[in-house]
């Protein structure tokens, strides 16, 4: 008999800032944009996902223990407060994705604490918030997280973000978009870190329904399922000291 494949378990974490002080981002995006983020990802994947989401106002941030335990990849979508982000929700948080946990960073989460701990640079780069033309060109299209994208993806009313875009050269570049000003970006990157998948996509300002764009939808979508890890359990890496010949089982290590 086979035995059924568990629901990829999926937290939606939005700092919820925008959506509380600026009605015309609370119009766009009456659930928040972690809501919209969230529909979106059940649209695609239905009964194959649980989602659940979290915010910054949320005690711990909504990223407890037990939480982050039960979460096979987690989304981030920060902007306006990342420094309130506590350092000890980022450390677990880190540990998670080193254990195995999937992270999915978007847009204005490339300067998020987590994001720049992961990649060890400053993560900066050019931006021009102006009304914009996006188009999100494939580089890869035998990658998982490109099934089913147009090419290219037409995004109408965007953000520019443009090179040079201060991140380790990625493992592998899926997506790159270009602007009305002549601007291009590495706009769909992956990394690993530890036993964590990660993925980084550029589309989705606050100030523009990006959120509700089928195409930008799907590509989430594609990705959660990408990054979770296919590791049976959740482990941390650590040093461990082997006998000669004693090729499977290592030993603890108290050294430095």
């Amino acid at each position: 008999m086979t035995v059924p494949a568990q629901p990829l378990r999926v937290t939606v974490w939005g700092e919820n800032v925008h959506e509380q002080r600026e009605p015309e981002v609370t119009a766009r995006y009456p659930r928040g944009m972690h809501g919209a983020i969230a529909e979106g990802i059940e649209a695609n994947l239905g009964e194959r996902v649980v989602v659940r989401t979290a915010t910054l106002g949320d005690p711990e941030h909504g990223l407890t223990e037990e939480v982050l335990a039960g979460t096979d990849v987690l989304t981030w979508w920060g902007h306006a407060a990342h420094a309130d982000v506590a350092d000890e929700v980022v450390e677990r948080v880190h540990r998670h994705v080193l254990s195995g946990m999937g992270l999915v960073v978007l847009h204005s989460g490339h300067w998020s604490k987590i994001f720049t701990k992961l990649m060890g640079t400053t993560c900066t780069l050019r931006w021009r918030s102006a009304h914009d033309r996006e188009l999100v060109w494939t580089v890869d299209p035998t990658h998982p997280i490109a099934r089913g994208i147009p090419h290219p993806m037409v995004i109408d009313e965007d953000e520019m973000y443009g090179e040079f875009f201060d991140i380790p050269a990625p493992d592998e570049l899926v997506f790159l978009s270009t602007f009305s000003g002549g601007e291009v970006f590495r706009s769909g990157c992956t990394f690993r870190r530890g036993h964590g998948k990660i993925f980084y996509f550029r589309p989705g300002d606050q100030d523009y329904p990006v959120y509700h764009h089928e195409g930008v939808r799907r590509v989430i979508s594609n990705a959660v399922e990408w990054a979770r890890t296919d590791r049976p359990e959740r482990a941390y890496p650590t040093l461990l000291r082997y006998d000669t010949e004693d090729f499977f089982t290592g030993h603890g290590y108290g050294g430095a």
